[in-house]
């Protein structure tokens, strides 16, 4: 260790050193930047654009003249071009610098970029410069709590250090050595292949520099390049494939904070023009990392507390927060009360005694004739304003409704429905009332699953017809539009094994889709249920994975724009009395124009299904569902589930196992034990080596989806007709097939490929084929 640390001083100083010229002139540079005097702003121009891109930029934020607080505060909105559509992008960066800013809060949290030093000795294309990395902010300091030192590689020294200029002198690092994969654990960085350490409290500046004891030499097969960054907590989980992807990687999100000034509340609220808390009811309170204050809406406010006027009351009667019985509950400024409706008597409150009728005590007959009459005057006018109050929620309601209706792209339905010519019932628009009444007003009982992107439940169509009803969690308003066009889209789809949608519901406030209902569960369920996979023989396994690549590749080659599922998996493959698969939940799913071949976008999928490529680089591609496609294989080989803890750590990943044993030559020790038998393990090998060809991890080395359908296809009239396997000429297969041959190569295994037999005209008809109106 003492060698370690003496090499470890060595190298990262001979860095330091060769990086202070440079070091001095950026400190410079930006701290003359930082001191141009600007006068504060007291209040912003009503004018002032809020947006940059997609950032919201509230006050004392501003990327103009007299919208911002103070110089401090600029945000300059910078336009580039887009390599992919070559429109002008607008990006939002910390005044002056090349600092990214990805988000903003009023609770005193500034997300920016920070970039990512590495140290590869190893590679011809070395820079010496890239090994250390500069931040220097006076403003804002750098989270303490929030932020992490991160050093990712198999023989790598990361230090965190103060810059020359510096008020606060700081040094400190980890260390990440490894001499194998063994013992590496995803998710951890324990010091075996990552290593993290806190940064010091109330620091502005910092120098990254990462280095290396033995230049990476014996760790340069599987570790060529050693590379440190700071970063937040929540935003980094180590992988082993960081060891060969981080070199894609290029920053990483950083949490700054920020606050008002440098001095405390007290000092502040002595000069009454320069105090930032400008609405009323708004708190000040002092900053935890370095000098000033930030100001906060007192307790029942919401808003702006930097805008004169910007908190508001909340209306605690609207919320479902409040402990108030029904009908008890009273808005006041900044709180509420509980207190109950003449003519009732109680508390007001829900655990307490309530609201109850008064009813009077008569004392003779003519008391009792007048509390009658009293009290018929009043069931009267009760049951008339009942009514009137019912009529008015109706009407209320329905306007709602039409409200959704608009807001969630009604009107542009029903223009895509004229336009295109097609019935209401071919993309059949329902009411709130009918799906209520389908599914017993969302009982619980209805409930089919429940998942990451809402809850599903089966219904009951007037016509005694049985459907799924999806009930997503959240909507993007921003996204209506697309949303609309793939509801247009998806009702076209009429293929035998894809879940039709038969229609969407928009008077809610969340859009529902209406789907058919399959009858006999999932593929997981009959994978996973040992009740189940017995059952589930060769046979069926391999009409499954036949049907799922054909509907897949319909969707990718077949529909008017390209369909990428994103998020295949094996409990999204409904299976029917007859055991015919259907894809199902195009939740995550997202369109590519017919010119583009991938589209960014924010990673989504499921664990152990996820395309290693697109987690990496967020580039999603029809690859991306090949990968996830090549896991359901597995699953159907196997019977073991995409992610288990009863597996070796490093083999929790079914992908990872799976691989590992088709390389290794271990097949038939890892298959489901039921499915083998003489005459199909050499089919058993063929459709392996599909789905570890499936599993690479880099795209372009994978078939693309309209090739794993046309060899499992071949498996399967192979497996029907197994006289065709027998010496089977070309002639042969030809006839079989009533097509001509067409030399049809993938590159599945290592040193393997395999031949299809049939032409690419009949035979993708014959995989592609929807039904008789499908596109």
């Amino acid at each position: 260790m003492q060698a370690m640390s003496s090499s470890l001083q060595t190298v990262l100083l001979q860095q330091q050193q060769e990086a202070a010229a440079k070091l001095l002139l950026g400190v410079f540079v930006i701290s003359a930047a930082i001191f141009v005097p600007t006068a504060a702003v007291e209040v912003p121009n009503s004018n002032c654009n809020r947006t940059c891109g997609s950032l919201e930029i509230p006050y004392p934020f501003g990327t103009s003249e007299d919208c911002y607080l103070d110089s401090s505060f600029l945000i300059t909105c910078n336009f580039s071009s887009s390599s992919n559509s070559g429109t002008s992008a607008p990006t939002p960066f910390l005044r002056l610098g090349n600092i990214k800013v990805l988000n903003i809060s009023l609770d005193g949290e500034l997300r920016v970029t920070s970039s990512v030093t590495r140290d590869c000795p190893q590679k011809s294309d070395y820079n010496a410069n890239d090994s250390y990395n500069v931040l220097v902010l006076k403003e804002f300091p750098i989270s303490y709590t929030k932020n992490v030192l991160t050093a990712v590689g198999c023989d790598t020294l990361a230090l965190i250090t103060s810059s020359e200029s510096s008020d606060k002198k700081y040094m400190t690092g980890c260390v990440a050595l490894c001499e194998s994969m063994t013992g590496m654990v995803n998710e951890s960085c324990s010091g075996i292949g990552c290593c993290q350490t806190s940064i010091p409290d109330g620091i502005n500046d910092f120098t990254v520099t990462v280095g290396s004891v033995n230049n990476h030499s014996n760790v340069s097969k599987f570790s060529p390049c050693g590379f440190a960054f700071v970063v937040e907590k929540k935003e980094y989980n180590f992988s082993t494939l960081d060891l060969q992807n981080m070199q894609n990687k290029d920053a990483f999100p950083l949490v700054l904070d920020w606050a008002i000034g440098n001095q405390t509340c007290e000092d502040a609220k002595k000069n009454i023009t320069g105090y930032a808390c400008k609405a009323a009811n708004s708190e000040c309170y002092n900053s935890t990392n370095g000098p000033g204050y930030r100001c906060n809406c007192s307790s029942g406010y919401y808003g702006n507390p930097y805008l004169s006027g910007g908190c508001k009351d909340i209306d605690e009667c609207k919320t479902p927060n409040h402990d108030c019985a029904v009908n008890a509950c009273v808005n006041l400024v900044g709180s509420y009360s509980c207190s109950c409706p003449m003519g009732y008597q109680g508390d007001g409150w829900r655990n307490g005694s309530s609201c109850t009728p008064v009813i009077p005590k008569p004392s003779n007959s003519k008391n009792i004739i007048i509390a009658l009459c009293i009290s018929i005057s009043l069931l009267v006018l009760l049951l008339g304003g009942s009514s009137v109050l019912l009529g008015l929620k109706r009407r209320k309601l329905i306007k709602l409704q039409e409200k959704y209706f608009q807001q969630n792209g009604g009107l542009m339905l029903q223009e895509h429905i004229l336009n295109q010519g097609r019935s209401m019932e071919t993309t059949k628009i329902f009411t709130n009332d009918e799906l209520k009444k389908a599914t017993n007003n969302y009982d619980e009982s209805r409930v089919l699953g429940k998942g990451g992107y809402g809850t599903v439940y089966k219904g009951v169509l007037p016509d005694n017809k049985e459907v799924a009803i999806k009930k997503s969690k959240i909507c993007d308003k921003s996204q209506i539009e697309q949303f609309i066009n793939e509801v247009i889209l998806l009702t076209q789809i009429n293929h035998r094994n894809v879940v039709k949608l038969l229609g969407c519901c928009l008077e809610t406030e969340v859009p529902l889709l209406v789907y058919e209902f399959i009858t006999n569960g999932t593929l997981s369920d009959h994978i996973h249920d040992i009740s189940r996979a017995s059952s589930l023989s060769w046979e069926k396994r391999l009409k499954i994975a036949t049907e799922t690549a054909r509907a897949l590749a319909y969707l990718h080659y077949e529909t008017s724009m390209p369909i990428i599922h994103r998020d295949v998996k094996s409990t999204n493959i409904l299976l029917d009395d007859n055991h015919t698969a259907k894809v199902a939940d195009f939740g995550a799913s997202r369109l590519i124009a017919l010119d583009q071949t991938e589209i960014t976008t924010l990673v989504q999928g499921t664990r152990g299904y996820l395309d290693p490529e697109y987690f990496q680089t967020s580039k999603l591609s029809e690859k991306s569902d090949v990968y996830s496609f090549g896991v359901v294989l597995a699953e159907l080989l196997t019977g073991e589930p995409a992610i288990s803890s009863c597996r070796p750590e490093s083999y929790k990943n079914l992908a990872m196992f799976f691989v590992s044993t088709v390389k290794e030559d271990r097949l038939l020790h890892i298959l489901e034990d039921h499915i083998v038998n003489e005459g199909n393990i050499e089919a058993l090998k063929e459709v392996a080596n599909l789905a570890e060809g499936c599993l690479r991890l880099r795209g372009e080395d994978r078939p693309t989806m309209m090739e794993v359908a046309m060899e499992l296809e071949r498996l399967r009239i192979m497996e029907k007709h197994p006289w065709g396997k027998d010496n089977q000429t070309t002639e042969e297969t030809e006839y079989v097939l009533c097509t001509p041959t067409v030399p049809f190569n993938i590159d599945i295994g290592v040193g393997s490929s395999v031949s299809g037999v049939s032409g690419p005209d009949s035979m993708i008809n014959q995989i592609l084929k929807p039904l008789d109106d499908g596109r």
